[in-house]
């Protein structure tokens, strides 16, 4: 994978959204005892964060759910189709708990609780070929995380794919068993969205508090924080992490 490409048709949905990207190399992401009750304070604490964007009692109308639902109504998408985000406060709001699983989806589901933005992350060396974001067509090889037989994208669907298929389907909605993040990934790629003002403000902080998280628990330097827009698309994997 040399770079992350953000493909004009995402823009013509989405002209004013902002998609920032961050490369790591190196890390180690097996278990530890080591670290676990720091982690699970992690999440305790960024659950207990996320009650700020749950201030309605009607769940949908909570304005971040609000927000992405009606962006999923910009383009095709499989039904039931939710933005991760919206998964992630639902659990929120249901009361329930979450435990560690491992370091870095502990760190980057507390980072997106805490700030209310979807956060993605690849294996980036299972990635063929560059990553894309935009609007596909019908038929791209996928087969779920969890399920045992391909679930082809739609027509005119937006997802990440590269040249083997669909990385992640319907925006940031579910990751590829092909390109998931395991313990035994070194090299990643991490992507969040953002689709107004306000979102891509807390999405800019939410970014730069996943580097930090990561080079505390990893002890590695992630790369710079790219910013793409539609006059800014792509990002290359910077020389010295290719």
């Amino acid at each position: 994978m040399k770079q992350v490409v953000i493909d004009d048709s995402f823009w013509e949905l989405f002209p004013d959204a902002q998609v920032n990207i961050l490369y790591v190399n190196g890390i180690n992401n097996h278990t530890s005892d080591a670290n676990l009750a720091e982690r699970r304070q992690l999440l305790a604490d960024a659950t207990k964060a996320a009650g700020q964007f749950l201030n309605n009692d009607t769940f949908r109308l909570n304005p971040v759910v609000d927000q992405w639902r009606k962006a999923f109504q910009q383009f095709k998408k499989k039904k039931g189709a939710r933005s991760s985000i919206e998964a992630l406060l639902k659990r929120v709001n249901q009361g329930r708990e979450f435990a560690p699983i491992d370091p870095l989806v502990d760190v980057y589901n507390s980072v997106s609780l805490t700030y209310g933005v979807p956060v993605g992350i690849e294996d980036r060396n299972k990635i063929q070929g560059d990553m894309h974001l935009g609007q596909v067509e019908a038929g791209l090889s996928f087969q779920p995380v969890g399920a045992d037989k391909d679930e082809p994208t739609l027509d005119g669907e937006v997802a990440y794919y590269d040249d083997q298929g669909a990385v992640c389907r319907c925006l940031n909605w579910r990751d590829a068993q092909r390109t998931m993040l395991t313990e035994d990934s070194t090299n990643i790629v991490a992507v969040m969205e953002a689709i107004d003002p306000e979102q891509i403000d807390r999405a800019n902080q939410a970014m730069d508090q996943l580097s930090q998280l990561i080079n505390h628990y990893f002890n590695v330097q992630p790369s710079q924080v790219f910013h793409l827009t539609k006059d800014q698309p792509a990002a290359v994997v910077p020389t010295n992490m290719q």
